[in-house]
């Protein structure tokens, strides 16, 4: 099994995805069909601020259309300088919200469900809470949750059964080769 750790607005986890996506991938899938499993776990940067507005998105879309995570995950990885600081900077939390339920309809998934579940209300929830966050709130908090346990803090990071990590200047011929010499 391998966990790439991953963040959304970070150029390193960019240039792992789409190099693992276009290259490593399908010759996984050919060489090793039921013997290696990915998994992407989402892995939310402090020091990115539209970093959690990302992740909240491609939780909003794991949770309406699993079947369109990847390629959400990819587009926004191709689109990730849109939502780097310079290009948040001037918009509230709900305009960039707005702005990637509009990526999640290019990939295929219902741009107002996925909003629906993004948007933070100007007023307080019933219970009188100011802070509550949006309907992915505790899908993120799981999320952090679970990164914490593994010990994983900086993207990209790549866990092949928990035991060896390779860096983003990985490329395609160092996973061939760890492959062939680790899968069964």
């Amino acid at each position: 099994m391998k966990a790439p750790d991953l963040d959304y607005v970070c150029p390193f986890s960019a240039k792992m995805w789409l190099t693992l996506h276009s290259s490593v991938f399908p010759t996984l899938y050919k060489k090793y069909p039921s013997k290696v499993r990915f998994i992407l776990r989402q892995q939310i940067q402090p020091w990115h601020p539209s970093s959690t507005l990302a992740h909240e998105a491609a939780a909003a879309v794991l949770r309406i259309a699993p079947d369109k995570f990847v390629g959400f995950s990819t587009r926004l990885f191709e689109h990730q300088k849109e939502y780097f600081d310079v290009n948040v900077v001037h918009e509230t939390r709900n305009q960039t919200y707005r702005r990637l339920s509009d990526l999640a309809a290019r990939a295929g998934v219902d741009e107002g469900e996925v909003y629906d579940l993004l948007q933070v209300s100007d007023r307080p929830d019933k219970d009188g809470a100011l802070n509550g966050g949006n309907r992915v709130t505790d899908d993120i908090k799981q999320m952090v949750k679970a990164n914490r346990l593994t010990g994983v803090h900086v993207t990209p990071t790549v866990l092949f059964n928990v035991s060896c990590t390779i860096v983003a200047k990985s490329v395609e011929l160092i996973w061939e080769e760890w492959l062939q010499k680790n899968v069964v």
